[in-house]
């Protein structure tokens, strides 16, 4: 029997950069808002404190091979790197491309294109664009030319030997359908057999399954957490915090700030229990990758905060073991379950072990592997 795979999407923003010290301040990176975190009520467990890989630099090929070696250890198949494009300009791209040049670490790895436009979100601006994504035919011939360089490593991770590309925002792109046709042909080109697309389903669509798949891709990722997969009684209490805030003078909540934010809490348990109970009904007339999460708490990020808190990784190995069974009954090279995420620290979504919680979460990948036969 094959070994599913556990890939997990891995944040590259822990080195400093010429567009955050100008957004930002001087030698920002992740860990700047990390550290920076505090409770915002008994029992919120923030700040969160990385313990055995430490406040690390991803300008070090030490830092890679250590990340590399624990995910490995555990269970997990491949990092799915953030790749950042903006019409040429890439961002946050050092640490993949030292990767891709150094042929280091020897860890599987595939991308996926965060194709949203960079705002002043984490400070309440969202309406301050920082950089604007826009597309167009000839964009798209020299996106796909890049990506062919990263797509013939030996490391990249195919589907009947088809590169696995995840597209965040299909549905933001205008013809993504053309898009498909000339990124499949520059392939095809290149002596590539083809390419896999994916397409997140986040909480940015109400689109069905059926219209994201639409442009021609090959899967769905039902990337977690989704705002359709929470309880309906947290949702219900949210709503009404929000509605209550609105009521508010806006002088008044700009004079209060964060005081009056709402921070939407909503249940891990409950949110597993409903996507175990997805997994048990898993479509077999598409492809479609299950993604589970540790935790969620971007209180590090948001003024208003989703904190989606789980201490207990007993939870977790449950989701994780549903989600690599429904994945059982399609063709090897899609058994895939990806994992949110490998380490972002500022969202609380972390398999990187943490002064709390250790290496708790990642044994029970571990576990999760292991009880589902593999």
């Amino acid at each position: 029997m094959s070994l599913p795979k556990l890939i997990a999407f891995y944040l590259p923003q822990f080195y400093p950069t010429s567009e955050n010290d100008a957004w930002w301040g001087k030698g920002f990176t992740e860990w700047t808002n990390v550290v920076t975190t505090s409770p915002r009520f008994k029992g919120h467990h923030q700040p969160q404190i990385p313990a055995d890989l430490g406040f690390y630099d991803l300008r070090l090929a030490e830092t890679r091979e250590a990340q590399a070696a624990l995910a490995r250890q555990h269970g997990v198949h491949g990092f799915c790197y953030y790749h950042y494009w903006f019409s040429g300009d890439r961002l946050l791209d050092r640490p993949f491309d030292e990767v891709l040049q150094s042929g280091n670490p020897d860890f599987p790895f595939c991308l996926c294109w965060a194709n949203h436009s960079w705002t002043r979100a984490w400070d309440g601006q969202e309406r301050q664009v920082l950089k604007k994504q826009e597309y167009d035919a000839e964009d798209h011939r020299r996106h796909i030319s890049w990506l062919l360089k990263a797509f013939q490593d030996r490391r990249y991770i195919c589907v009947d030997g088809k590169p696995l590309f995840v597209i965040w925002r299909l549905q933001d792109i205008p013809d993504a359908m053309g898009m498909v046709r000339i990124w499949r042909a520059e392939a095809e080109k290149s002596g590539l057999p083809g390419l896999y697309l994916c397409v997140a389903r986040t909480g940015h669509t109400d689109s069905s399954d059926a219209d994201l798949l639409r442009p021609g891709v090959d899967a769905v990722v039902d990337f977690q957490p989704n705002a359709a997969s929470f309880p309906a009684s947290g949702n219900l209490i949210n709503r009404v915090a929000v509605a209550v805030r609105g009521l508010l003078p806006l002088s008044v909540r700009q004079a209060l700030g964060s005081y009056v934010s709402v921070n939407r809490v909503i249940d891990y348990a409950g949110t597993a229990d409903i996507n175990i109970a997805a997994a048990a009904d898993w479509p077999t007339e598409y492809t479609k990758f299950p993604c589970v999460f540790p935790s969620w708490d971007n209180s590090a990020r948001r003024k208003a905060a989703m904190i989606i808190q789980n201490n207990n990784p007993g939870k977790y190995q449950q989701w994780l073991a549903a989600a690599i069974a429904a994945v059982r009954h399609y063709e090897p090279d899609q058994q895939i379950v990806f994992l949110n995420a490998w380490n972002e620290w500022a969202e609380g979504c972390h398999l990187e072990p943490d002064k709390r919680n250790g290496r708790a979460f990642l044994e029970a990948t571990r576990s999760a592997l292991e009880s589902a036969g593999c």
